[in-house]
């Protein structure tokens, strides 16, 4: 093994240069034998690895080495448990380091903007700070063994509707606050190895040649030190993408793109040093890759099922429990109704499918946790090639009632077949199949004691929320899934999983409505800030289930909340919650801020820090909970960065978006915002700028008094536009240009 340490750019030609650039085939980088530069191999992975041969595909099409499925991000997300998330994370760098990959791509932390966008399984939430803390659990845990991550898709990457073209058009602050934010988490706590640029254009330029992306924001602004990979069939113009920042274009181009750079740089059009700087990081890449120690295999397949069983256990919503109905008891008689029980849907299709090492299903393991009888009938089928005649769906439905009206309690499984949710498009509605939803109808019928259990992964329309006792959202997974489903519903595992979106009552209720997913190239984002929950709450609007909303089999109080800063600026706000029921319970304490008299737009509420704590049947924890002051802040493009506002704020902590158990208040120093003194700038402004503001006030009060009715009237108009108001017209351009001297 050659040391790299001294190797640089500067030992290699111009055509070894551009051939590092871009993949060796469709999984492994190019190396310089040379010099000893190896190739190394990246694969996706998000909630598991997904290693195939080198001539692969990258749609999940062809078979991938058995590998343990972890719960999908729209599971683990749901487990507000970073540190959760952090020893998923370490068993898929274990899992790599044994296969000898180097980076395992992901996770993937894109906003839920709409729930129709096909991929929202991959992803973890429609709020950035839960994204961003989220994924830099995951990050770190996974670059613990000396595997690089690769977080994706940078940037605004929200559906999948001609996503290798389409701009996603979106405002300065929206972009910043929303989309770009949980990015900026993850790059300033975790540091990945690698980023992905996504296929998209943002504001009518590719993801993988913009500088100000790329570069500006994501180097200069986030610190970041690693390299940009292309998504796989990203790159639009290679030379563009160099001169932006976009180090790796994978997967190979056979040289032709290679060949693109080189023709630029003896031609002039690209300047060497660009090529030598994105050089010098790949072969950083490589030096950290070969840093990595020998792993040793083979995989211990049994601890890290557990692990993915009681991540899966961590990652179930109980959404209703009436009559407490659950947790079910092991000696009565149940009925297991639906396909889903018996052939689950535990990930979804695409880059990320995996080939688990074993797979569990529900009905099974709800058979081994009970002393008593478990029936079962399929309901329905999910095979979209063999739709039933109207005569078998008459008699799946026939048996499941049968059983139903046997059993002490019915156990439903509902949820979104495979080919209606994938990679590569998006869904067209958030129904789930009429089958489905008459099949609950009939089962409630014959027996009221129902309890339905549902496998998606994007959030359904829930019609029978109000006619049914219990529902369970078990989303995807993974491959442990049914054995975890069963730990919930016989209260082996107390559930304490939360909603990281809100389930809204309708399509036409949500957002992006009538807005997703956009024509003719672009998708504007007019929603601006009020995504997922700041939406419905701006609007008042009702929904099925809040966002951060979940149930336990026990309860808890919450103590008054007090809140104090630091010498930094954080918030940090303590709560004493105490667990009043009769068994040990995990808790998401989840802290939301306001400050209603903002002078910018801002949503009702946002949430700025949780934690999940587990605390014993009778006991209290004191909850530490901390607001970073860089989270208080708000984009200006005034000014073009970020602006803490000062004021009183309210903290607002609960146990969901629309569960506040406690508040307080805290004041917040704020930043001056000084705007550059123009003509144009309004009179108001004239008077809050330091150099010239008083002298001006001085004036005015000299020639017309303390009118505040003439400033409500002329406080908003340019300086420049009415002469001899607040002075005559040359001493204005004079003061002017006094301010802008300073």
């Amino acid at each position: 093994m050659t040391d790299l340490t001294d190797v640089r750019a500067s030992a290699l030609t111009l055509e070894e240069k551009a051939s590092l650039t871009s993949g060796a085939d469709f999984w492994t980088t190019k190396g310089v034998d040379r010099v000893g530069i190896p190739s190394i191999m990246v694969t996706d992975g998000p909630h598991g690895l997904r290693k195939q041969a080198a001539g692969a595909d990258h749609l999940g099409l062809a078979a991938s080495v058995p590998a343990t499925c972890f719960p999908p991000a729209v599971g683990l997300s749901a487990s507000f448990d970073p540190e959760l998330a952090e020893r998923v994370g370490t068993a898929l760098g274990v899992e790599s380091a044994i296969e000898n990959v180097a980076v395992i791509l992901g996770p993937g932390i894109n906003i839920k903007r709409s729930p129709l966008c096909g991929r929202n399984f991959e992803y973890m939430s429609e709020d950035p700070i839960v994204s961003g803390v989220m994924g830099a659990g995951l990050v770190r845990g996974i670059q613990s063994q000396g595997v690089g991550a690769s977080l994706k898709h940078f940037a605004a990457n929200n559906q999948e509707t001609d996503r290798l073209r389409v701009s996603s058009d979106v405002d300065p602050r929206t972009l910043r606050e929303i989309y770009l934010r949980g990015f900026q988490r993850v790059v300033e706590d975790a540091q990945p190895w690698t980023v992905m640029c996504s296929y998209n254009r943002i504001n009518g330029v590719y993801a993988s040649e913009d500088p100000w992306l790329l570069t500006q924001v994501l180097r200069d602004e986030w610190g970041f030190e690693g390299i940009v990979v292309s998504d796989w069939g990203a790159v639009n113009d290679r030379v563009a993408g160099v001169v932006a920042g976009m180090d790796l274009e994978m997967p190979s181009s056979d040289g032709r793109t290679d060949a693109q750079i080189v023709a630029a740089v003896r031609e002039g059009r690209l300047d060497e040093s660009a090529l030598d700087t994105i050089v010098d990081r790949l072969i950083d890449l490589a030096r950290k890759a070969q840093a990595r120690p020998a792993a040793s295999g083979p995989l211990d397949v049994e601890t890290h099922h557990a692990l993915a069983r009681e991540a899966a256990g961590r990652s179930i919503v109980l959404l209703k429990n009436d009559g407490g109905l659950l947790p079910l008891s092991r000696t009565a008689k149940i009925a297991v109704i639906g396909e889903f029980a018996r052939t689950p849907r535990y990930q979804g299709a695409g880059s990320s499918q995996i080939n688990p090492t074993r797979l569990d299903n529900a009905l099974d393991e709800i058979r081994a946790a009970s002393s008593g009888d478990v029936a079962f009938a399929p309901g329905y089928l999910i095979d979209e090639d063999a739709a039933p005649s109207d005569d078998e769906t008459a008699a799946l439905v026939a048996e499941a009632t049968d059983a139903a009206r046997a059993a002490d309690t019915v156990v439903v499984f509902l949820g979104v077949p495979a080919h209606e949710e994938s990679e590569g498009f998006d869904r067209t509605h958030i129904d789930l199949p009429a089958a489905q939803l008459a099949l609950v109808d009939a089962v409630r019928a014959a027996n009221p004691n129902v309890v339905v259990v549902l496998s998606n992964g994007g959030v359904v329309a829930l019609p029978f929320a109000d006619e049914v006792p219990a529902i369970v959202e078990a989303w995807l997974l993974g491959q442990a899934g049914g054995g975890a489903t069963a730990d919930v519903l016989f209260g082996a595992v107390n559930p304490s999983g939360r909603l990281a979106e809100t389930i809204p009552l309708r399509l036409e209720d949500t957002p992006a409505f009538g807005r997703f997913p956009g024509e003719h190239g672009h998708v504007q984002y007019g929603e601006g800030l009020l995504v997922g929950y700041r939406w419905y709450d701006a609007r008042r609007m009702q929904v099925a289930f809040p966002f951060g909303h979940g149930l336990s089999y026990t309860t808890f109080s919450y103590g008054d909340a007090a809140a104090a800063t630091t010498a930094e600026g954080d918030i940090v706000v303590t709560v004493p919650v105490t667990n009043t029921g009769a068994r040990t319970g995990r808790e998401v304490v989840q802290l939301y801020v306001s400050l209603p008299a903002s002078e910018v737009q801002r949503p009702p509420q946002e949430l700025k820090a949780f934690s999940s704590v587990e605390i014993a049947a009778g006991e209290t924890a004191q909850v530490s909970l901390r607001v970073r002051r860089s989270d208080l802040a708000y984009w200006d493009v005034r000014v073009d960065r970020w602006i803490v506002e000062g004021g009183e704020y309210d903290i607002l902590v609960g146990a969901s978006s629309r569960d506040i158990r406690s508040r307080t208040t805290v004041q917040v120093e704020g930043e001056k915002v000084v705007l550059p003194a123009t003509m144009n700038s309004s009179i108001e402004e004239m008077l809050d700028d330091p150099v010239v503001g008083e002298e001006l006030r001085a004036a005015i009060e000299e020639k017309f008094g303390g009118d505040s009715q003439l400033m409500k009237l002329l406080g908003n108009f340019p300086v420049g536009r009415l002469d001899g108001f607040p002075l005559p017209h040359a001493e204005m351009v004079a003061l002017v240009e006094r301010a802008q001297r300073g």
